[in-house]
């Protein structure tokens, strides 16, 4: 197990393990939260199959302690570079070619929310609360909150929920798609985990790529060019496997 910044990872059994470690609200230390060249590290062992992030103790994060982000304003790095480096590290985890799970239990408020929308998949507890704070400390989410969150829950939803400022509860939360699963407190972890064995453990590590890459294109490519470029991993794939196929045959 490796720890910076208050975050730790290890893996297991194929799947990468990150968790924020600064109870009792796993407060992020900073924007950057993790380093992206130790992020990068961490994701590049080329037989890993899926991410899960989770809060140590009761909590997933509160997000970052607005006092401390007020005080950074005025240090020699200006605030933009700042929060672009915390952009950047949640950038390269929803850029992943294996999925990412969000293990949600406790307050998810603030650059945690962020986090986990920026992850694929959002597993919550029953007791989990979700806000963006930052409309009551005279700012907005800076995280790609105002980009990720709309795209899940449309416009007029996020437009309440953001402006608001106001706690919302896994109910409310699921309602507006912030999630995809809700599961009783003591089995948030372990049914995230299991999630995603299930779903990868017996895909070849090529063939989850190729789904991650081309649902990806989906959202990212005009039509056409998805479309040609899931055709290409297609014939890839489909060449790949006849070969393996024809080989075990003859042998």
């Amino acid at each position: 197990m490796e720890t910076i910044n208050k975050i730790s990872w290890e893996i297991r059994n194929d799947i990468g393990i990150i968790t924020l470690v600064n109870p009792p609200e796993n407060y992020l230390v900073q924007p950057e939260f993790v380093p992206i060249e130790t992020l990068k590290k961490w994701t590049s062992y080329d037989y890993l199959k899926g991410i899960m992030i989770c809060g140590a103790g009761k909590h997933f994060s509160g997000g970052g302690k607005l006092e401390n982000l007020f005080k950074m304003i005025g240090d020699k790095e200006p605030i933009s570079e700042t929060m672009g480096k915390g952009k950047a590290v949640l950038e390269h985890l929803e850029n992943l070619d294996i999925p990412v799970v969000a293990a949600i239990q406790g307050i998810c408020f603030g650059g945690g929310l962020e986090i986990a929308l920026a992850s694929h998949i959002r597993v919550c507890s029953e007791n989990a609360l979700f806000a963006f704070p930052e409309i009551n400390q005279g700012i907005i989410p800076g995280l790609g909150g105002t980009v990720r969150c709309p795209a899940k829950t449309g416009f007029p939803k996020a437009i309440k929920f953001i402006m608001s400022g106001d706690m919302i509860n896994a109910e409310d939360a699921m309602e507006m798609r912030l999630v995809d699963f809700i599961v009783s407190k003591q089995k948030v972890f372990d049914f995230s985990f299991t999630f995603l064995q299930k779903l990868t453990r017996d895909r070849p590590l090529p063939v989850i790529n190729a789904v991650m890459k081309a649902l990806k294109n989906a959202r990212s490519l005009s039509p056409e060019e998805a479309m040609k470029e899931e055709t290409r991993m297609f014939c890839e794939l489909a060449l790949a496997e006849a070969k393996r196929r024809n080989g075990s045959s003859e042998s």
